[in-house]
């Protein structure tokens, strides 16, 4: 009995042990003294621009056949692969967003990591946007750490994310089942490699550069769905055209604007960037009406920089979107759609950068503040998710990962990044603190993001060097029943959100470097 009760104990120590090590792994730190704590101003002076753009898409997938129609795939239901490589395996892509076992089909539109490299004074600025849901802060940094050995003089990059439910899983919560990791090593390595490729060339392309701001500030409404209370929206558009000094050419353009790009919806399986494909082709090539352009383009490289897409800003299936030239109306999710949907974005695109009153800016000061900051994971399910390895993600302390938040200006113009979907109540105003609420207590998220950003023209990043989900008022915090605003149901964003602690440390990092930023006139 004693030898059999001895067996027994050692056995659930050596459990315990092997478990630990595991977890030690799985959460270990993946980038241990890492820290960023930038900050760099620069007198105004000449200004240097190059923008590029490399292909992401993925090549070398195996497809599949949907028998039900479902957009799931499921052997059991008689769906079946095509076994390209003979090793009996499904070797697919899977796609992020919506639902889980969403294998690619095939491809609709291209992929891309599109750059901009700014430099002036002594200080040079990257900005990289792939066509992707999210890409970690782990990851991010593994991309920085490649790119700083190829081009050491670089200050600063910023990766961010359109946030497209189409394009591969990169993050790992999308795979074939919920505890089955979705994420393509090999694709992984080549989106790292197209961001390095992308800012290379930008950075090899720089040419003295002039800048014009635009602001559209309602025309854009129309397109963007607000599903959760209150009914606040990201919906203004912020331009920012760079042109060639010397020739007068647009060497490219950022396009900043909050909403999902999600308008082909959770029953497509072909990769696709969604409404940016047409919207940047567009803005860079013209709109075509029959044989001829109803809008010329205005070339250069067109980035689609995405906002403040909390509560679910969305052109769901119910919304309808007008085609602005044939005035067609399309609401079923299709194709068609995002082709209408990109022809209205670049239309008003288009006219807003030919305001004559706009102001050519040549001799700018830039100036960069960004600082590395810890979050709480308090999310059961993401903790689960790490353990599991469908996350591979590090963690810098007891329930604790790594993030960041930066804002730089060039002129007048400031830029604010933060790692998530924030609801744009935060940004913009009108936080409530609805009965049912989880806390009960006042709004903590005040004054807003927007009240406090410098300059004339404000321009807000979501999903920047990092992805963690939904960032919501803790007043607007809702797990426990009754829920607020009359729901039946838990609201969906908190399922995919850190904690409630999240926005209110968010949004207090984020007032803290715009005011150690110097003084902009607002």
């Amino acid at each position: 009995m004693k030898k059999v009760l001895g067996i027994v104990l050692i056995s659930i120590l050596l459990l315990f042990t092997g478990i630990t090590i595991y977890a030690w792994y799985q959460f270990r730190d993946r980038h241990p003294d890492y820290r960023v704590d930038l900050t760099l101003f620069s007198r105004s002076g000449p200004l240097e621009a190059g923008f590029a753009k490399v292909d992401i898409t993925p090549t070398d997938f195996e497809t599949w056949e949907d028998v039900d129609g479902d957009s799931k795939y499921d052997p059991e239901k008689g769906d079946k692969y095509v076994d390209k490589n003979g090793n009996g395996m499904f070797d697919a892509i899977w796609l992020a967003g919506f639902h889980n076992s969403r294998p690619a089909q095939g491809v609709l539109d291209k992929l891309w990591a599109r750059a901009m490299v700014l430099n002036s004074g002594d200080i040079t600025l990257a900005l990289c946007v792939i066509d992707m849901i999210g890409f970690g802060n782990d990851e991010v940094i593994a991309t920085r750490k490649m790119i700083e050995q190829a081009l050491p003089d670089v200050d600063y990059v910023i990766i961010a994310s359109t946030h497209v439910h189409s394009s591969p899983d990169v993050m790992g919560m999308w795979g074939p089942s919920e505890y089955k990791r979705g994420v393509n090593p090999a694709y992984l390595t080549k989106v790292q490699e197209g961001i390095k490729a992308a800012v290379e060339e930008a950075y090899g392309a720089k040419k003295k550069a002039q800048v014009k701001f635009a602001v559209e500030p309602n025309r854009l409404e129309s397109l963007v769905g607000d599903t959760r209370m209150p009914l606040v929206a990201d919906a203004g558009l912020k331009l920012m055209q760079v042109i060639d000094a010397q020739t007068g050419q647009t060497l490219g353009t950022i396009m900043n604007w909050g909403n999902h790009p999600e308008t082909l919806w959770s029953q497509n399986i072909q990769l696709s960037s969604d409404f940016a494909d047409p919207w940047r082709n567009y803005v860079e090539n013209g709109i075509p009406i029959s044989d001829s352009l109803a809008a010329p383009g205005i070339g250069g490289v067109a980035i689609f920089l995405n906002g403040a897409v909390g509560g679910l800003m969305t052109t769901h299936p119910d919304m309808a979107v007008i085609d602005p030239y044939s005035e067609v109306e399309v609401k079923k999710q299709s194709p068609e759609k995002i082709q209408a949907q990109g022809k209205a974005l670049a239309k008003i695109t288009l006219e807003t950068l030919q305001d004559s009153s706009l102001i050519l800016h040549s001799s700018l000061d830039l100036g960069i503040r960004a600082r590395t900051i810890e979050l709480a994971m308090d999310n059961t399910l993401f903790q689960l998710a790490a353990f599991l390895g469908i996350f591979d993600r590090g963690f810098v302390g007891w329930k604790k990962i790594r993030s960041e938040v930066s804002a730089w200006f060039l002129g007048p113009a400031t830029f604010v990044h933060v790692p998530g979907e924030l609801y744009p109540e935060i940004l913009h105003g009108g936080i409530e603190s609805p009965q049912g609420g989880d806390f009960q207590i006042s709004p903590m998220e005040v004054p807003s993001i927007g009240s406090r950003i410098p300059g004339q023209y404000a321009f807000f990043s979501g999903m920047s060097n990092d992805m963690i989900g939904y960032i919501i008022p803790k007043s607007q915090w809702d797990v426990e029943p009754p829920y607020t605003y009359g729901y039946n149901e838990r609201p969906y964003g908190e399922i995919n959100s850190l904690g409630p602690e999240t926005a209110p440390k968010i949004h207090q990092e984020v007032l803290r470097i715009l005011e150690e930023l110097p003084h902009r006139v607002k």
